[in-house]
């Protein structure tokens, strides 16, 4: 069914619960998918109450339980492959991306499976979708061709803010409901939700946006971005492409950084205490938040093609690069829950267990 021609304001329509596909008289329901397609960290979310992971497999979205190792699915009524998630800071709702032209950030209720609004304000892909940590705005960042950034007040339909990037953006993360924080190509840049919003209720905004102060390393690829937690909720940490874990505090400046020592760092993410670095190889690292002193390696992967059910020869398992280990390319780790999910650069995904992160 067609939506008409664009009037430049956002677009609501409710949906129904997400339907099996239906081929004659009869129906076929989707029972377990086999794969991912997450590209980047903007596809891969966990609830932060209950550890469920969530992922983008085409245009499904896959809810799985680690514990149970059962899924759960919510597939996209418009048929548009999904290019990036995230779950509301309760855990109730999915908030999902599109590619291909005018996309849609559509928000979907966890346990109905079903639609709850359908905003329309890029033209090219979604690249990162996130809450804020009251869940009242959403913001969207569009591909490189799109070049927006948009915040949305979902539950009135509301375009509130807005603004031009001029670079690829990567990843998105709330520190807190006054800004948010994009990386992307020799990009850091901190947005701030003006207090006067609330008085514009019809009219979108200019989106206000500070770049980070980088120094000597302005020339980086930054791929990944998380907001400090507890005692360290006034700082922002971003990783680069080249294997540079860089901390920034609320006035934008670059206190810190330290090099991973690996060919390539893809992703991060962080607990009150820990921040665990994705890279190369499937490695993945973990500091300190407080000083960022390296802790530990999680333990690798087993390579590609390897049937872990037969013991390979122990000098097997001590070979570094081995052909074929993935890169890691996902991280999430549920707020509450002594746990970390990561996915690689080929179609699997691991969860490391309470005991490894101790």
């Amino acid at each position: 069914s067609g939506t008409g021609k664009s009037s430049g304001r956002p677009h609501t329509r409710e949906g129904p619960r997400s339907p099996g596909l239906c081929l004659g008289r009869g129906e076929v329901t989707l029972e377990k998918v086999l794969g991912i397609t997450a590209q980047t960290s903007s596809s891969l979310a966990c609830d932060p109450t209950t550890g469920l992971l969530a992922y983008p497999a085409g245009c499904v979205v896959v809810i799985l339980n680690p514990r149970e190792n059962t899924q759960r699915h919510i597939l996209n009524t418009s048929r548009k492959t999904l290019s990036a998630l995230a779950f509301s800071p309760d855990g109730k709702l999915i908030v999902t991306g599109e590619n291909g032209h005018r996309p849609a950030v559509r928000v979907w209720h966890v346990e109905e499976r079903a639609q709850v609004v359908a905003l329309h304000g890029h033209k090219h892909g979604v690249a990162c979708v996130a809450f804020s940590p009251s869940a009242k705005y959403l913001v969207s960042v569009g591909y490189p061709h799109d070049m927006v950034v948009n915040v949305w007040d979902w539950k009135k339909d509301s375009l509130v803010a807005s603004n031009k990037v001029s670079c690829k953006v990567t990843a998105v993360s709330f520190s807190k409901d006054s800004y948010f924080v994009t990386v992307g190509h020799r990009h850091v840049k901190f947005w701030f939700l003006d207090s006067s919003r609330e008085l514009k209720i019809n009219e979108t905004v200019p989106l206000v946006g500070r770049s980070g102060l980088l120094g000597e390393l302005h020339d980086n690829v930054f791929c990944g971005v998380a907001g400090g937690r507890g005692r360290m909720l006034g700082s922002t940490f971003c990783i680069s492409s080249s294997g540079l874990l860089c901390q920034f505090n609320e006035k934008r400046v670059l206190e810190k950084w330290i090099i991973l020592k690996v060919p390539l760092a893809n992703c991060l993410c962080l607990s009150e205490e820990l921040i665990f670095c994705g890279c190369a190889n499937g490695t993945v690292r973990i500091f300190q938040a407080r000083d960022m002193c390296y802790l530990s390696d999680l333990p690798k992967p087993h390579p590609l093609g390897v049937d872990v059910t037969q013991a390979p020869p122990p000098r097997y398992c001590t070979v570094e690069g081995v052909a074929g280990t993935p890169l890691s390319t996902l991280l999430n780790r549920p707020a509450q829950l002594p746990s970390l999910n990561c996915g690689f650069s080929a179609p699997m995904a691991f969860i490391a267990q309470p005991a490894s992160l101790s």
